[in-house]
């Protein structure tokens, strides 16, 4: 009986592979009718139900049978139908991700090895089911920060396409996490959340006899397993039965390959072109074998093989444009990306290789629109969250990066570039407190990420705390001289030190990097008041009258109203009486201007941006 159970209970899991769920349905029915306290078989069943009610019915009733569940609360939490809980750990990282392996070339990912790393490896369960993804509501889900709504109150500026929904979404992450009950059976959280893709089609897909069928699926189940030598020993008996048969061998490569034991796969690669020298995944993969084991290989001439062997194999253009990418040839790349995109329309990957060049090129626009249509196409592949909200942060719509950020943070929580972007998304929306944690821990991670100094010296600002401010805006001066959001932040730290001769110098300083009528505003402002806090009345008087020139779209009317009652108390016939002051209390402010981390005085309001990049580097890292 127990037999026949397991049978079942494996028939059911390969009908959800294979996307069966009425097969499914059927057979956990079953199984749940003669064992209705088993945990795994409802969690199961959540995957093989086509509702959200019936999808939280089953994970509910998982939790009551197992109030421990942590895969039950993910769910219920990721569906909405828990309040978040910070006890609940999101997945551990401690697993390859299947989007790495294709985003990522061979060279740019940590070697493992040992019986761990095969059984780890996403070709080692390729045939089994072990993607799982979370609906993550950008508005209720934060790891550590305050939830917030997506909305960019600077208005829509951009014609980059509709920004994607961050409510009820799944999101396929890879979890390998077993569950009592079942040994040995990784329990898919994301698959019950009811989006399954198709997977792309293997290159051959090549018939087999009737024998070596047996020994090919003998084969494929010691793979399951992680047998290795099996695998290998059980293919090479295919390839002795079909000796014609160039998959064979290539099969074996790619299995070493996705295991790190680059030397082997490059040796079955070969073999496998010695049986056909026109196969091109047979090139292919010697090219990412190559950059396996040295990672400073030229591998275009093998590229351009594969190429000239099947002129319509889309994934040669891919790689070879992901290749580019990662040597910074992001206008050599352009053109691969272009024409895999005509070959796999419907291919996430491409657009966010796309995504990645017009990052590269300064096209912000584009590079935004090519993410939101990667993620339109595969909400399950987790670095576009970290490209949409990059090309969010270039397009300075900084409340719309947060969302997906978060949602990436969630999962890749070592990433320190994407604390950075978080942190400075964070502070351009006026979230100080969370923006400090998030970008103390983005350098904590990653040190190189320097253009965070900036923002925590505007954050410490806006707090009030003064020391902190001027170490990061010094600190982010040493790295970039030319940021005018340090210059600025240190000539309101020294005017409310009441320095005001240092406040005067820094002020000028400050003028000199300005880009923009905002900028030069916002800099003649703090030095009027900086000659007021000198005395220097004339000097104030001119300063002011020269605010009062400018277009009116340097500044609101609030600060031009501001200017007009100093020069009014200035330039009376008594004088200003010392110790005056400027109108609206010099205290800290959260009051800033979109596209600049600088602000001013309490009751003035920011300058009308004029659409300029703040000249403070985003933070990056290598695709």
């Amino acid at each position: 009986m127990t037999e026949a159970i397991d049978t079942m209970f494996e028939e059911a899991i390969e009908a959800l592979r294979q996307d069966d769920r009425a097969r499914a349905r059927d057979l956990l029915t079953r199984l749940i009718k003669a064992n209705q306290k088993n945990v795994t078989y409802w969690l199961w069943m959540s995957a093989a139900v086509d509702t959200l009610k019936e999808r939280v019915y089953c994970l509910e009733t998982a939790l009551k049978l197992d109030p421990g569940n942590s895969t039950a609360k993910r769910g219920l939490i990721l569906m909405g139908a828990l309040p978040p809980d910070r006890n609940v750990k999101p997945f551990s990282l401690n697993r390859p991700r299947t989007w790495e392996e294709k985003l990522l070339l061979a060279h740019e990912t940590p070697r493992e090895t040992g019986l761990h790393a095969f059984i780890s490896n996403p070709a080692t369960r390729l045939a089994a089911t072990v993607l799982t993804g979370a609906v993550l509501i950008s508005a209720v889900l934060l790891i550590g920060l305050n939830p917030r709504t997506a909305v960019f109150r600077g208005g829509g500026f951009l014609a980059a396409g509709p920004s994607p929904t961050f409510s009820p979404t799944p999101t396929f992450v890879n979890v390998r996490e077993l569950e009592a009950g079942t040994p040995g059976v990784p329990t898919p959280l994301a698959v019950l959340l009811g989006v399954f893709y198709t997977p792309t089609p293997v290159y051959v897909n090549t018939p087999r006899s009737p024998i070596s069928a047996d020994i090919y699926r003998a084969a494929q189940a010691a793979q399951a397993t992680g047998d290795l030598d099996g695998y290998v020993r059980e293919m090479l008996q295919v390839q002795q039965m079909e000796p014609k048969a160039a998959d064979i061998q290539y099969q074996i490569a790619e299995l070493y390959r996705l295991n790190r034991e680059c030397g082997k796969a490059l040796y079955y690669y070969n073999e496998s072109l010695k049986v056909d020298d026109g196969f091109a995944p047979g090139y292919l993969g010697l090219a990412r074998a190559r950059l396996c084991s040295d990672p400073g290989a030229n591998v275009l001439p093998l590229y351009q093989l594969a190429q000239e062997s099947d002129p319509a194999y889309g994934e040669v253009y891919l790689d070879r444009a992901y290749f580019l990418i990662s040597s910074k040839d992001f206008e050599d790349a352009l053109p691969d990306l272009e024409q895999a995109a005509r070959l796999m329309p419907e291919s996430a990957l491409v657009q966010l290789g796309f995504s990645q060049a017009y990052l590269m090129q300064g096209n912000a626009a584009k590079a935004l629109s090519a993410a939101q249509e990667a993620n339109s196409i595969d909400r399950t592949l987790l670095p576009t969250y970290y490209y949409l909200g990059r090309a969010y942060i270039e397009n300075e719509v900084y409340e719309q990066a947060i969302p997906p950020l978060e949602i990436y943070m969630i999962y890749e929580t070592r990433d320190g570039t994407a604390f950075a972007l978080l942190g400075q998304a964070l502070a351009k929306t006026g979230d100080y407190r969370a923006a400090v944690v998030a970008l103390n821990q983005g350098l904590r991670l990653d040190p190189n990420q320097v253009s965070s100094f900036v923002y925590l010296g505007t954050s410490y600002l806006r707090l009030g705390n003064m020391a902190g401010a001027e170490i990061n805006f010094k600190r982010a001066i040493e790295y970039f001289p030319d940021s005018f959001d340090a210059n600025i932040g240190l000539t309101e730290i020294y005017y409310k030190k009441g320095t005001y001769g240092t406040a005067y110098l820094q002020a000028e300083t400050a003028i000199s990097k300005a880009e923009n009528d905002t900028e030069r505003a916002q800099a003649i402002y703090w030095r009027a008041l900086a000659h007021e806090g000198r005395k220097s009345w004339n000097e104030a008087i001119k300063d002011w009258k020269t605010l009062l020139g400018m277009p009116s779209s340097a500044m609101t009317a609030e600060m031009r109203a501001e200017a007009q009652e100093h020069l009014r108390n200035i330039a009376t016939p008594t004088r200003t009486p010392k110790g005056f002051s400027p109108t609206n209390t010099p205290t800290p402010s959260a009051t800033k201007r979109p596209g600049s981390t600088a602000t001013r005085p309490v009751g003035v309001k920011s300058p009308t941006p004029t659409r300029t990049p703040t000249r403070t580097p985003t933070p990056t890292r290598t695709p």
